[in-house]
């Protein structure tokens, strides 16, 4: 077999959002033998793909009749992403699993994050340091400490256990009087760090990564939230809202939502 080159981006990681509906009178008409058969080959495919390196595969029983299972798949070479989401559609058996909504994007640093120098001229004028001081060069030092870690998280993030999982993609406007795109980039940067400062209120309560998929599914953005408490989703989506960046140049998909479970338990959750 010829070797396949790997796909791997420039930076950051594929991320697929795999979601799909049991069709259970399918599964009924399984034997229990192939029915052992299609689990265990499920579970050894889970296993196998969590074992290659650079590779995430999170599982979830989806709450609401939308979908039964869903997959998050996080991998840095694009033949193992599509090798993984082709092997999970058929890891039941033929026509047992039907997709009802995928979503493909990249992780990717935000183009509106605080600059160095942005930093550096707070701590001149809200501070009142001076340049090139101590206090300032340990500001500056434990700022770029600071920075590293969140661009590490942004693009390799290792992600949480946490139960309670929400999923939902997302596009910027371009209406008459609302086009994201046609605001100068100081109003736009100005927009999304209130829009952050509003996020970090839930430090804690509630784990977030934005993924971008601009030119690679129907929307821009894909939201992936974690929490331990479903309520915690509620309240940073609906405080959200209010905010400029969402109330005025914000459209949103459907909610899928979901708790991460092990294997063992999907089986069970999902009567099968």
């Amino acid at each position: 077999m010829t070797h396949q080159p790997t796909l791997q981006p420039k930076e950051g990681w594929n991320v697929l959002h795999l979601f799909y509906r049991l069709e259970y009178g399918q599964w009924q008409t399984l034997t229990s033998e192939e029915k052992l058969a299609a689990k265990t080959n499920l579970s050894a495919l889970v296993q196998e793909a969590r074992s290659q390196p650079s590779t995430q595969l999170l599982t979830f029983g989806m709450v609401s009749p939308k979908a039964d299972l869903g997959f998050m798949l996080l991998t840095d070479d694009l033949h193992a992403a599509n090798s993984i989401e082709k092997k999970l559609t058929l890891s039941l058996g033929i026509e047992v699993l039907t997709p009802v909504f995928s979503f493909f994007s990249l992780t990717e640093r935000s183009e509106y994050t605080t600059t160095e120098e942005d930093h550096a001229a707070s701590l001149v004028s809200e501070k009142g340091l001076s340049t090139g001081s101590p206090e300032f060069e340990q500001a500056i030092t434990e700022f770029r400490e600071r920075m590293k870690k969140y661009l590490q998280d942004r693009l390799y993030p290792n992600m949480p256990d946490w139960p309670v999982f929400c999923f939902y993609p997302m596009t910027k406007r371009r209406n008459a009087g609302q086009n994201w795109y046609a605001l100068p980039y100081e109003k736009r940067k100005e927009l999304m760090l209130g829009h952050g400062r509003v996020g970090r209120r839930y430090s804690g309560r509630v784990r977030q990564l934005i993924t971008g998929s601009t030119g690679l599914d129907d929307a821009e953005w894909g939201v992936s939230l974690f929490a331990h408490d479903i309520f915690d989703i509620k309240s940073i989506v609906y405080e959200m809202r209010f905010d400029e960046v969402s109330a005025q140049y914000a459209d949103f998909g459907e909610f899928y939502i979901g708790l991460q479970l092990s294997l063992d338990q999907l089986f069970r959750r999902i009567q099968i």
